[in-house]
């Protein structure tokens, strides 16, 4: 696993695709993270799981069987959990910043990571019906009860987005690859359905807006905003893995081939893109596209190809007397570390 970037560069997100390679009918749950490399998000892998229909364990399918045993049933929710967990444990003394779309931005995946000895905020889009409201008002002085965990209710989040749109201001931002000027504006209210406090902010398109919300109140809007956009690069990166590196193309029905193809495949993606953040120019884009000045993931896999094939690649593996066993596997775990 690489070294841990910055908080402004690494937010970690749970993502679920229902096209995988060999394994019957299952879907795949992956972890990721999105950093920044060269002026452009990238999209690493860190952990997969697979999902089986309940319904497909209890018929004893033999999809869902793994050295003929039947898989125990688990939902979406526990394998988020346990991937995001998994990765938190490397950086015990760092919060994850946790990125998911609104199906994932609910009390359902907040709660366990809460009681989990790990620190995480989620970054999610707010549906519009959801009720906001004010922070609790401390008391001057000491009375009777317990106090109030919430303030006044401030309305949905589509009543308040109406009142919002005249104090929304203008803020540049690093968006879909460029910067761009997006019209935002924030507060910090109190959520319900997490319990405690959160930062939502509105960004208002011409005939639309969306809500954003997160935990963290250190985030500016600039960066909500941002983090939330390079969602996007998710979808890239299982085009990576499925295409350019050639896990859609595994043929093997067997469980453990199957993960172990998988691992390979992130592995492969994961030192791709380390390569890149290393080298110092930027790769220069093969295929021009109009509107995009930023190289592609088959740009990088073209510079290791070519070094590869150069004659002073040899240097890098040692003399032919002197082999050692998995020297291979040893090159390459030190080019991750």
């Amino acid at each position: 696993m690489p070294a841990p970037p910055s908080r402004n560069d690494r937010p970690a997100r749970r993502k679920s695709d229902s096209d995988n390679p060999g394994w019957g009918n299952s879907g795949l749950e992956w972890t990721v993270t999105l950093k920044r490399i060269k002026g452009r998000w990238s999209c690493l892998p860190l952990a997969f799981r697979f999902y089986f229909m309940k319904k497909d364990i209890e018929a004893r399918s033999v999809t869902a069987e793994k050295s003929g045993t039947p898989v125990a049933f688990q939902s979406k929710m526990t394998q988020a959990v346990e991937m995001l967990c998994s990765v938190a444990a490397h950086f015990p003394d760092q919060p994850l910043l946790v990125v998911t779309d609104s199906w994932f931005g609910n009390d359902g995946l907040h709660r366990p990571l809460k009681a989990s000895e790990y620190r995480f905020d989620p970054l999610s889009r707010l549906r519009s019906n959801v009720a906001l409201y004010d922070l609790p008002t401390q008391r001057m002085e000491p009375l009777r009860g317990r106090p109030r965990k919430y303030g006044e209710k401030l309305g949905s989040v589509s009543e308040l987005a109406a009142h919002r749109w005249e104090q929304a201001h203008t803020l540049p931002v690093f968006l879909y690859g460029k910067r761009r000027d997006v019209l935002a504006c924030e507060q910090v209210v109190m959520l319900k359905n997490l319990r405690c406090p959160a930062r939502v902010v509105w960004v208002f398109r011409k005939t639309q807006w969306v809500a954003l919300f997160t935990t963290d109140l250190t985030l500016s809007v600039q960066q909500i905003i941002e983090y939330y956009g390079a969602r996007w690069k998710i979808e890239s990166g299982f085009k990576e893995i499925k295409q350019e590196i050639g896990s859609a193309t595994s043929q093997t029905r067997n469980a453990h081939a199957v993960v172990n193809h998988l691992n390979f495949c992130m592995m492969a993606t994961t030192i791709t893109w380390i390569y890149a953040d290393r080298i110092k120019a930027d790769p220069q884009r093969r295929h021009i596209v109009k509107g995009r000045t930023s190289f592609s993931f088959s740009d990088v896999r073209r510079l290791i190809a070519n070094a590869a094939l150069d004659r002073d690649f040899l240097r890098l593996w040692p003399a032919a007397g002197n082999l050692r066993k998995n020297d291979f596997v040893s090159l390459l775990l030190r080019m991750v570390a």
